[in-house]
């Protein structure tokens, strides 16, 4: 069983950054694939970048020149940096996690494909 637990929500004026963490338990942490999602009321969740276990970080076009996602397996850590921040990126962050990695775009992930979670964490741009 992996749990995700996700760290440095808040909020932020527009053009401003924040850094995301997220936390996962499991040793076979080199073994999974990760994603960064999120979800505003009455929306479906959606992803916004994703990193495979060499590291390699794909993104939506949404977010893509903004957000960076980065990993530090000694720390079991995902992270992602969002700098220039919009109002319309506010929304509660997700962390996922899945051993089955597939190489689709960012863009067309399903929340289906991901079996772990993080409890979410709120980003507002004011």
């Amino acid at each position: 069983q992996v749990q995700l637990v996700e760290s440095g929500g808040g909020s932020v004026q527009a053009g401003g950054s924040l850094s995301l963490s997220c936390s996962a338990s499991a040793y076979t942490y080199r073994r999974l694939c990760m994603a960064w999602f999120r979800q505003t009321p009455g929306k479906e969740r959606e992803a916004v970048a994703a990193v495979d276990r060499a590291g390699s970080a794909t993104y939506a076009d949404s977010v893509e020149g903004r957000f960076t996602a980065s990993q530090d397996n000694a720390k079991n850590t995902l992270y992602l940096q969002m700098n220039s921040l919009k109002p319309e990126d506010t929304a509660m962050y997700y962390c996922a996690a899945t051993p089955f990695c597939l190489a689709v775009p960012v863009g067309t992930m399903s929340v289906r494909a991901f079996a772990y979670w993080g409890q979410g964490t709120q980003v507002t741009t004011i």
